[in-house]
């Protein structure tokens, strides 16, 4: 009876173990069932043009006038951002790598080199309607397709209206094209902008055909 007492004990014990152990390697892979797969998140590698902050102008700073017909230009080369382009002599130019300004007072050429596929005509209109949401006076045309001499791009016309003068209560109406244009796996998004009365049309497409991927 002893004997048959421990046989009986050791063989509950046994099964008991057994049944735990399944009841641990079912959790387990419950578990890992329900993890999101890492390709769910990082598998695009890209970065959204939408981040790119609008362009807006300085009420403290008189608009330049036209860009003249005599105006020199040279060429700014930047390697790290894989990209060459002209710009006009004299102009501040702020910043690098993958983020550029050039400046006249308030005739300003943006640059901004992103990781991401070609865009779209409605993927631009997209990223101007979310930027919308953080600079209200943010205004555009709806965004088409045209051809840059560097190849395909999208282009929209947006503006926005700096806050007013604290003493004359006045505000500045920037113009702004917008071209955007990829390759290789890169996007660049050029904003040109300009005072609404000022006319740079002729320069700026000047300056938008001349970017180039190097």
């Amino acid at each position: 009876m002893v004997r048959a007492a421990i046989v009986f004990t050791s063989t509950l014990l046994a099964l008991i173990a057994a049944g735990c152990g399944s009841s641990g390697s079912s959790s387990s892979s419950t578990s890992s069932a329900n993890q999101p797969a890492a390709s769910a998140t990082t598998g695009s590698g890209t970065t959204s043009g939408s981040s790119v902050v609008p362009l807006s102008a300085e009420v403290k700073s008189a608009a330049t006038g036209d860009i003249p017909d005599t105006q020199v230009y040279l060429t700014y080369t930047n390697p790290s951002a894989g990209y060459s382009m002209s710009y006009p002599e004299g102009w501040t130019r702020k910043g690098s790598g993958n983020d550029v300004t050039f400046s006249d007072k308030n005739n300003i050429i943006h640059v901004v080199i992103t990781k991401a596929g070609p865009a779209t005509t409605a993927s631009v209109a997209a990223e101007l309607n979310q930027l919308k949401q953080s600079t209200p006076s943010l205004t555009f045309t709806a965004p088409t397709n045209v051809n840059l001499k560097s190849g395909a791009a999208v282009k929209a016309t947006y503006s926005t209206r700096s806050a007013p003068n604290p003493v004359t209560g006045k505000s500045v109406l920037l113009i702004v094209d917008r071209y955007v244009t990829s390759s290789r796996g890169k996007r660049a998004i050029l904003d040109l902008g300009t005072p609404k009365g000022v006319d740079n049309v002729d320069a700026y497409r000047m300056i938008s055909h001349s970017f180039r991927w190097t």
